[in-house]
């Protein structure tokens, strides 16, 4: 995408970046609400313009670590839409008040569009749903999306795209996942199945449940299989689809309700873990892998601020100073763009070396489901409450703040 047609792809919004008041000073909520919404706009914007077009192949540039390019230009381009969805979805399916409407209505369409053109083996960007192990995982993210916006991004959309998209949520299945949290890739991709067309695999749902019931670790994290990481991937990808996938089970009446109740007490408690991870100025333990995923790294925080099942002594507001800071370190400093509006790999800045071999351009995108709480209404505590010091930034203050204690 030139930048010409990036300017005018954005004529809708205002400009950013967003003055907003120095990191210790009172912030308005207004503010706040609004400079999450522009930067998420920002990011998803040359993704949804080029591909509602079918120029996305033609207009996404792919960066990736030396000798991984060839192989990612085969699955980049689905990484890109099925993660920028699974982040904007909340937002679009949200009732938007007034100040949002005109520009939540035209993403709403421009999102439909972009995924007609996904799903459509006519269109020049058909996405590639089944060579390779990569596009399982994609596939899942897209679906996880759907999940979240169903009347938005699956009731709206034109029968033959509907067609379109179960044949390519279903071809997925020549994939068979890896032994880790992948499989719960293949279980949310036949959630969406199920709860959009009363057909999906239970097995492999059933399965991939099971296997992360297993592999719990306790106090409120999960092994990546059998194995323990230390990395965000309970919050990228483990905490938020197992609660997705069983709660469209429980809807369906396949699955018990008490199963339910286990796993959001244990997402309470990695939540509560994941605010005191950020520090007093938003930035976090650079730990593990994926970091270029940036302030993706708190999926699960902003899940269960957005279900509503914050701890009862973390108050939403507090989470949302929290996760502001964590989105201004990652996704301001100088490089996160190119020249053109799309991301470049990196945590803070342009830091190609963060990158890893399965890392490219469309990997960026998952940044975007840092964003989820956008899917609350202006007048819920999460965005009417004052502004709030997170517990690292009391603790580091010389505030007196009580001490944390495990779970079982």
């Amino acid at each position: 995408m030139n930048r010409r047609i990036f300017t005018r792809s954005l004529v809708t919004l205002p400009i950013l970046p967003v003055s907003l008041p120095a990191s210790n000073e009172p912030t308005r909520t207004a503010d706040e609400r609004t400079y999450w919404r522009q930067t998420l706009l920002r990011t998803v914007d040359p993704v949804l313009t080029a591909l509602s077009r079918g120029q996305l192949r033609a207009q996404m540039p792919i960066e990736a670590v030396a000798g991984g390019k060839a192989g990612r230009a085969e699955v980049s381009h689905l990484e890109a839409i099925g993660r920028s969805v699974a982040g904007l979805a909340p937002w679009l399916e949200l009732a938007a008040d007034d100040s949002e409407r005109a520009v939540q209505q035209r993403y709403q369409q421009l999102t439909r569009d972009a995924i007609a053109q996904a799903v459509d083996p006519a269109s020049p960007d058909f996405m590639n749903f089944t060579k390779g192990g990569q596009p399982v995982v994609d596939t899942a993210f897209l679906a996880h999306g759907l999940l979240r916006a169903p009347v938005q991004l699956w009731e709206r959309l034109p029968s033959r795209t509907k067609e379109q998209l179960v044949q390519a949520f279903q071809s997925s299945r020549a994939i068979k996942p890896v032994y880790s949290n992948w499989l719960l890739f293949s279980a949310i991709i036949e959630a969406a199945l199920l709860k959009f067309t009363g057909s999906g695999d239970l097995m492999r749902m059933d399965y991939a449940i099971k296997q992360h019931l297993n592999w719990y670790k306790g106090d409120g994290a999960y092994g990546d299989g059998p194995d323990f990481h230390w990395d965000y991937y309970n919050s990228y990808v483990i905490q938020p689809m197992l609660l997705d996938v069983v709660q469209t089970l429980v809807d369906a009446g396949k699955e018990d309700k008490t199963l339910l109740a286990t796993l959001r007490t244990r997402a309470q408690r990695y939540a509560a873990v994941q605010e005191r991870l950020i520090a007093p100025d938003g930035s976090f333990a650079a730990f593990g892998r994926s970091l270029a995923y940036r302030c993706g790294a708190f999926q699960l925080l902003g899940q269960v601020a957005l279900q509503r099942n914050l701890p009862t002594d973390l108050p939403p507001a507090q989470v949302r100073s929290a996760m502001t800071a964590v989105i201004r370190r990652t996704m301001e400093p100088a490089g996160t763009y190119d020249a053109n509006g799309w991301l470049q790999i990196g945590l803070c800045g342009h830091q190609p070396a963060i990158g890893e071999g399965y890392i490219s351009t469309g990997s960026l995108y998952l940044c975007t489901v840092g964003f989820l709480p956008l899917g609350l209404p202006t007048t819920d505590p999460f965005w009417a409450g004052p502004a709030q010091d997170w517990t690292a930034k009391k603790i580091w203050s010389g505030q007196d703040v009580p001490t944390d204690h495990a779970i079982h």
